[in-house]
């Protein structure tokens, strides 16, 4: 007896092993992947960049410039090199923590895009700590009253929210709750230079809620889903025989459970909000990183675009490795 509870202790403990060097394999490949396609996204935005019309000395110096002082200027600025060179000077500046100066401003592009930065994340934090109590309970909600009257509201509100572009709700929004029917909001988040976000919680209120409509719907959907199917499972079933109160075990058992599954789709939910705070903060004249890409975009200024640009892929990618990772940690197979 003893002997046989002994066995099955080592093969309990191999296969965790295995199951370790499994998941940390895949980390690995995902890791490899992730740098790999950051990478490869570089030279597409170098490449992008250099393909966008217009000259950027002329765009610096003005219609007036003569040939002589463009000519000097484009010396100045490396853009006499060949692109391939350009592109490793760009590089690596980039891997030293130094993505170059404003071609238009000439302030270092870290100190320009440092505080649209903390910004644009203040709005996407903000933004998920109101998203994910809601979208959870009314994703729970919904499934708790399966194929009733709330269940199907929820399902056609969520599809069409799931449909709708940001801009489309935030203009919506505008309308609604910013100037025409109940102006109780700013229609646009004038927030004075140096100070944070959270000081004019007013002036982001409406930016906030369109990231919270467009994100939330998707992640209650995967929260109600989620929460039917643990729901269904074998020890719900027993616990329910069992005669356990319906409260200890939604809230006991269930739920616990559903979170599990959500939680790395709140990571992809993330990722999302990234991407839409770029035409978020466009149409709400946020100062954040998007609304400096497009600024960077009308004058041409090609250090500020790239750093963006890239600093918005990074963050999909560790958006998404840490959906994996978590994802990774409830497979069973992993």
């Amino acid at each position: 007896m003893m002997r046989t509870a002994t066995r099955t202790s080592e093969v309990a403990t191999t296969d965790a092993g295995r199951r370790r060097r499994r998941r940390g394999r895949f980390l690995l490949l995902r890791l490899l992947q992730g740098v790999l396609t950051l990478l490869v996204v570089s030279i597409l935005i170098f490449v992008a960049t250099q393909l966008l019309p217009g000259d950027v000395a002329r765009v610096i110096l003005g219609d007036a410039a003569t040939p002589e002082r463009l000519a000097a200027l484009r010396v100045q600025l490396g853009l006499d090199l060949p692109v391939h060179q350009q592109y490793l000077n760009w590089l690596g500046g980039v891997l030293r923590g130094d993505p170059g100066q404003s071609l238009v401003t000439g302030r270092p592009v870290l100190d320009m895009v440092g505080v649209r930065l903390v910004n644009s994340l203040t709005l996407a934090g903000v933004a998920m700590l109101v998203m994910l109590p809601l979208a959870l309970l009314a994703g729970v909600s919904a499934a708790r009253r399966r194929g009733k009257l709330l269940d199907r509201l929820f399902l056609g509100t969520s599809m069409i929210a799931n449909a709708t572009p940001e801009f489309v709700i935030g203009s919506v929004l505008v309308v609604l709750l910013g100037t025409t029917v109940w102006p109780i909001l700013p229609p646009v988040a004038l927030l004075p230079t140096g100070q944070s976000p959270l000081m004019h919680l007013p002036s982001i209120a409406l930016p906030v809620l369109t990231l919270v409509i467009a994100g939330g719907a998707y992640l209650a959907r995967l929260v109600r889903v989620s929460f039917i199917d643990v729901m269904s499972s074998e020890y719900i079933q027993m616990a329910k025989l069992k005669g356990l109160s319906e409260r200890r075990i939604v809230y006991r058992h269930a739920l616990p459970n559903a979170l599990g599954a959500v939680i790395p789709a709140a990571s992809l939910v993330a990722a999302i909000t990234i991407g839409g705070i770029v035409v978020v903060e466009y149409l709400f004249a946020y100062p954040g990183i998007g609304s400096l890409l497009l600024e960077s975009i009308r004058s041409r200024d090609l250090p500020v675009i790239q750093a963006v640009v890239l600093i918005i892929a990074a963050s999909y990618f560790i958006l998404n490795f840490l959906a994996d990772t978590l994802a990774g940690g409830r497979d069973r197979r992993a």
